[in-house]
């Protein structure tokens, strides 16, 4: 599959979910939204940043902001189609297009566990043992959570690696062996 198709194609299944999607597919499109995510930026820093100087008698502070509208929106014109291929892409693994979305999955878990493991630990008395044994409860639970958070976006990417399971699987033909 060249570029150009593997643009087509990931538009084309916008919302598309079915299937499965080969490597070249999926890392052209990646290649793509990188190239507009630069182009974005760089229109974003020319024309949508605002540079305020501040000066007193002993110091000088630059403070740059910007919206970055365009950037926002070039992603959320390929929000969907990329994680719809990235869950083709799953397919063509073999897995689950669930895998695709496991590091968000796993942070809002982290996010959770810090909230309620922490939160539940204030309602106790303050110096109490029910207060130190859910404080350090949780710890015990956020750090291998860390290390999993930091893993599993790394294992995903090892995922959207690999070939293609040769032949047809349960998500469909493979897309190198499909005649065009």
């Amino acid at each position: 599959m060249t570029f150009s198709d593997a643009i087509r194609t990931c538009f084309a299944k916008f919302f598309t979910f079915s299937g499965r999607a080969s490597r070249s597919e999926y890392w052209f499109f990646f290649l793509f939204i990188m190239i507009w995510s630069i182009i974005a930026g760089i229109i974003d820093a020319q024309f949508f940043t605002q540079v305020a100087v501040t000066e007193t008698e002993t110091s000088r502070s630059v403070s740059v902001t910007s919206s970055q509208p365009v950037q926002g929106i070039v992603g959320l014109i390929v929000f969907f189609p990329h994680l719809a291929v990235a869950w083709r892409r799953m397919h063509d693994t073999g897995r689950s297009g669930l895998y695709a979305l496991l590091p968000v999955l796993l942070f809002f878990g982290a996010g959770a566990v810090l909230v309620f493991g922490i939160g539940l630990a204030s309602h106790f008395q303050h110096g109490g043992n029910l207060d130190i044994l859910f404080t350090r409860a949780t710890l015990l639970i956020v750090i291998p959570t860390f290390i999993v958070l930091f893993v599993s976006p790394l294992q995903v990417l090892w995922w959207l690696t690999r070939p293609s399971q040769p032949g047809t699987n349960q998500y469909g033909p493979n897309p190198s062996e499909v005649p065009q």
